[in-house]
């Protein structure tokens, strides 16, 4: 009876404790709907700053989806961005390049889009105003990098191996959002010239930025697919384990000093 009863207690509490909800969710832009994936605690009380996720190239994949509960694991309401539409997603770099450089090409419809999904974000019901920041990984790296020289009302923006080249020259002032960039150190697709061109950029304007850089690294060292990605299709990329790590910690402590 005893036993019975300790059991009855240990599934009352666990039931309690919190649990992680990913869904798959709609917004729209214009006449277009976008969809995205919101992960949050249902377990947690209150309202909680918001995480934008933006993906690679491929889009709205199960590695943005895992980032997405990541973050939720650590108290925020993270939604995936779709900056393709309609959830499109791609599996071979052909398909994924079409989708990405439609976005590069046209900024005013890559910051609608974002937009959309930030405005989202922060009318969920647990959410604060207000309290948003965005993660970009790859060509998300460089979204979320040009929305903050647009001026975006995000509080803080990360980049993992994004692309740090921009037509875009910010005026002192203009970046509103906390930067961090982590870069490796050895990716062939972001040069040592862009890299450089890119303090000199946020330096002129003043922005509020950490570039941390890893030795020996290459790009993608974010995702453990990165390997077979390389193997798939000949790319430059591989996952590493002690940047992941390292670029995460380093995200949390982050965000931790900067959203309310």
């Amino acid at each position: 009876m005893k036993f019975l009863l300790a059991f009855s207690l240990l599934l009352l509490s666990s039931s309690a404790m919190a649990a992680i909800v990913g869904k798959d969710v709609q917004y729209r832009m214009g006449d277009t709907v976008m969809r995205g994936y919101l992960a949050f605690d249902d377990a947690a009380k209150g309202k909680r700053a918001g995480v934008l996720v933006v993906p690679e190239w491929w889009g709205a994949n199960d590695y943005a989806r895992k980032r997405a509960r990541m973050l939720a694991g650590e108290g925020y309401v993270a939604l995936v961005v779709d900056m393709y539409g309609g959830g499109q997603t791609a599996d071979n770099p052909k398909d994924a390049g079409a989708l990405a450089g439609s976005v590069n090409r046209n900024p005013p419809l890559a910051y609608a889009r974002f937009d959309a999904a930030r405005t989202f974000l922060d009318g969920q019901p647990n959410v604060k105003k207000g309290e948003i920041a965005a993660l970009g990984y790859c060509f998300g790296g460089g979204v979320v990098l040009n929305m903050a020289r647009a001026g975006m009302p995000l509080k803080a923006v990360a980049s993992y191996h994004g692309v740090l080249a921009s037509d875009v020259s910010p005026k002192p002032g203009e970046i509103k959002a906390k930067i961090r960039v982590f870069h490796g150190e050895a990716d062939p697709i972001v040069p040592p010239e862009q890299v450089e061109a890119f303090k000199t950029e946020m330096a002129n304007a003043k922005a509020d930025y950490m570039f941390v850089a890893y030795p020996g690294v290459k790009h993608t060292f974010t995702n453990r697919e990165a390997d077979s990605y390389a193997a798939q299709f000949g790319m430059p990329l591989k996952y590493d384990a002690e940047a992941d790590r390292d670029s995460w910690t380093r995200t949390l402590e982050f965000l931790k000093a900067t959203l309310n």
